[in-house]
């Protein structure tokens, strides 16, 4: 389980496959220190496995499963990506519950800046659209955020200035692919009115 606050944006050294399928290598200096292998990590959102842990690298491997449904797939070197550890018992949540199982990667429409924020509006897939509701969280590569607008084919989120620094949605782009966490209250909501609905 995560929050979607961002710790660090690492980056991307090398995505390759191997005899153990696709491998992400990550520079990650400060949650690297800190993890061992076993520990689960966010990536971008993804919750993924870490299989290596040597000074400031990470490593996972990736199931096909991810590549298919995430943004990971189009990962270069150099890359900045969202990193996020798993919540400790103790922790604080000061986002939303966030799973860090990725519904979607949706292409982003626009990034405006207004001032000192920016709009960052982005596609939705009309199979999800009932999980997107004005002042609603969403997760969008790893970071909690507020729905700020919805439309029919589109939603979009403000980012203030903090977590455009602290982020890697500051490199986000049109045309770019970010990877979407719809929230998980909204589809146990759905879920149980389906089956009661049923019922009746």
């Amino acid at each position: 389980m995560f929050t979607g606050l961002i710790e660090e944006i690492g980056t991307v050294l090398w995505i390759r496959g191997s005899e153990r399928g696709t491998q992400l290598q990550i520079s990650a200096p400060k949650l690297a220190s800190e993890s061992a292998e076993g520990d689960s990590v966010a990536v971008n959102g993804c919750c993924l496995t870490v299989t290596a842990q040597q000074e400031d690298l990470l490593t996972f491997d990736l199931l096909e499963e991810t590549l298919t449904r995430t943004n990971l797939r189009n990962l270069c070197p150099n890359d900045p990506v969202n990193l996020e550890p798993a919540l400790a018992a103790s922790g604080r949540i000061g986002g939303h519950f966030v799973q860090g199982h990725i519904d979607c990667a949706a292409r982003v429409i626009a990034w405006e800046e207004s001032g000192a924020d920016c709009r960052l509006e982005v596609e939705l897939p009309v199979e999800f659209t009932s999980y997107v509701a004005s002042k609603g969280s969403i997760a969008i590569n790893g970071v909690s955020l507020t729905v700020a607008e919805v439309g029919a084919e589109s939603f979009a989120v403000w980012i203030i200035p903090h977590t455009r620094r602290h982020t890697n949605l500051s490199a986000t782009a049109a045309g770019a692919f970010v990877n979407l966490e719809f929230d998980l209250l909204a589809k146990y909501t759905e879920r149980i009115l389906a089956r009661s609905a049923s019922q009746t």
